[in-house]
Order: C-alpha cells, then sequence, then structure tokens
C-alpha cells in the first residue's frame, strides 16, 4: 500500500457501524484513522486486528467528540502518520433514555454536544486538511431525522440537527471541491440498539422487524457501504443530501 492510498477519519470506531465501515475501507484500500472514546467497553484492537485482516491499515487513538483539542489530535495523527486525510465520517453518537419530565439541562447538553455538536467539531478539525475531492460523511437517526422517538426528544433532537448542518456544510464548502453528506439510518443491529435499556434491545427489534418491508433490521456493514460510497469518486455528484436507508420502514402504509 502506498502513500496514494486515500485516508478516512472515522469517530466512534471501536464498534457498529463505525468498525465495520473500517473494515470496509480496507477492502478498497482506504487507509483508517479511527477515534474511539476510552471510557467506551469497546475494545479499539479489534478493529485495528479486523482491518489487518481486511489487508488494510488503521491507526486508532483515543479522541473525545466534546472536546476540539482532542479531535483536532486526531486529525493531525492522519497527517503525521499517514500523510494524508481525504474523508471524515462522524459516527460517534450518544443515547441514552429519558422521558421529558426527568430531562435535565445537563441530559440534553450532553446529548446535543456529543450527537450534534460533535459533528461540527469532528469536520472543522478534519476539513481543514481535506484536498479538493475530500469528503465529510455524517450519521444521523430514523429517529429525528424521520420520526420522533418517545423518552429519546434530546436524541432526536439532536439527530434532526445533523442533516441541517451537512446541507449547510454542503454549500459553505462546494468551492473547495468537499462534498458533505448525511446518511439516516432506520434500525439497525448494533451495541446501541442492542441496549435495551437505553433502545429497543434483542427483543424490541425483533419486534419492530415485522413492521420493515424487507422483514429485517439493517446490518451494520450494508450502512457502511453506504458511507463509503458516499465519500467515493462514484458520488462525485451527491452533496448536501440526507439518504436513508432503512429496509422500505418509512415509506410503508401502517397496517
Amino acid at each position: 500500500m502506498t502513500s496514494s492510498n486515500p485516508v478516512a477519519l472515522i469517530t466512534g470506531a471501536a464498534s457498529g457501524i463505525g468498525q465495520a465501515l473500517a473494515v470496509a475501507y480496507a477492502e478498497q484500500g482506504v487507509r483508517v484513522i479511527g477515534g474511539y472514546f476510552s471510557g467506551d467497553p469497546h475494545d479499539p484492537g479489534h478493529t485495528e486486528a479486523l482491518v489487518e485482516q481486511a489487508g488494510g491499515q488503521c491507526l486508532m487513538q483515543a479522541s473525545d467528540v466534546t472536546d476540539s483539542a482532542s479531535l483536532d489530535a486526531l486529525a493531525s495523527a492522519a497527517i503525521a502518520h499517514f500523510g494524508r486525510l481525504d474523508y471524515a465520517v462522524a459516527n460517534a453518537g450518544l443515547l441514552r433514555r429519558a422521558p421529558l419530565l426527568e430531562m435535565t439541562d445537563e441530559r440534553w447538553n450532553e446529548m446535543l454536544d456529543v450527537d450534534l455538536t460533535g459533528v461540527m467539531r469532528t469536520f472543522r478539525a478534519a476539513a481543514r486538511y481535506l484536498p479538493a475531492g475530500g469528503a465529510l460523511v455524517a450519521i444521523s437517526s430514523i429517529a429525528g431525522g424521520v420520526y420522533g422517538w418517545q423518552d429519546h426528544a434530546h436524541y432526536a433532537a439532536a439527530k434532526a440537527g445533523v442533516p441541517g448542518l451537512c446541507r449547510s456544510l454542503a454549500v459553505e464548502l462546494a468551492s473547495r471541491g468537499i462534498r458533505c453528506n448525511a446518511v439516516i439510518p432506520g434500525l439497525i443491529e448494533t451495541p446501541q440498539s442492542l441496549d435495551a435499556k437505553n433502545s429497543l434491545g434483542p427483543e424490541g427489534l425483533a419486534q419492530a422487524a415485522r413492521a420493515i418491508p424487507l422483514g429485517r433490521v439493517g446490518k451494520a456493514r450494508e450502512v457502511a457501504d453506504l458511507v463509503r460510497f458516499l465519500t467515493s469518486e462514484q458520488a462525485s455528484y451527491i452533496t448536501g443530501q440526507s439518504l436513508i436507508i432503512d429496509g422500505g420502514l418509512t415509506i410503508r402504509w401502517p397496517e
């Protein structure tokens, strides 16, 4: 692998969609600088091992999307280690259940700080290095991006803001040849969605699958493949868009 291979920065790369994306990139020769939150239980070494098995290169570095200096350091590490940075994917996210009457200012602010402002910080850190042809992708959610979700107003509000951020940056960065898009996943099996306390859990996902026209929840790799496409040259005329990947859930007539 030579220095001409593109480099992608991925936050939340130690599990779920971020980990699947790191592997998907490796299979296409894209090198990865992966951010992970040290307070999470996921092993970043597992992502590195999977990338290596796929024939790729990956450097995992602890980062915190609520800390601008931490994300600046992550982007700088891409340049120092790989010599370039071509794509940035804002995937790190927080999910917590909180009914409105139990919603404290602290809970609200924490959610938006991670799931919305964290996207801006990630893109701001990366954008100074991206060349013409570079691309940014943020992971939104069907909750907020399309639907409301009871007991999760703070999460939905943050995720609803992501497409607006991406549309504005698509316009702002177009003169530099940099594209920016959002991906809106539906029900995807990840460690986050399998958390029964804060999300649907295994039983909830199985029940929800019955409402999906394709008859199942999605896989992290399926979302990763969409993100990989959006950062590729094959998507060179797509910018400012919010693409839903949900197995048809949002277009099904209620039964």
